[in-house]
């Protein structure tokens, strides 16, 4: 079993709704939905994931909070595919 046919890509991100959060003043919280497209060991597997975001950008424009939306849910991909892609040294039997 070998990692060389492993692949995780990004096909897709929206930004699906936002406002204000309930009680922290000039935080904005809401939902990004990014499609993902998996290939491991020859099975190829597209799906979407819900990603809660959060930005503290204060009173802007919402093509602001919408950059720094987006910007919260790469960074969280950024941190799957690194688990996701990071290669285990395999003991020998």
């Amino acid at each position: 079993m070998g990692f060389e046919d492993t692949a995780f890509s990004v096909t897709a991100c929206e930004v699906r709704y936002f406002g204000p959060h309930k009680t922290i003043s000039g935080r904005i919280t809401g939902v990004v939905r990014v499609g993902i497209e998996e290939r491991f060991m020859g099975n190829k597997s597209r799906y979407n994931l819900d990603l809660k975001v959060k930005a503290d950008v204060g009173h802007v424009p919402s093509n602001e909070v919408r950059t720094a939306l987006l910007a919260h849910a790469a960074h969280q991909l950024n941190r799957l595919k690194s688990r996701h892609t990071q290669k285990f040294a395999v003991a020998a039997e």
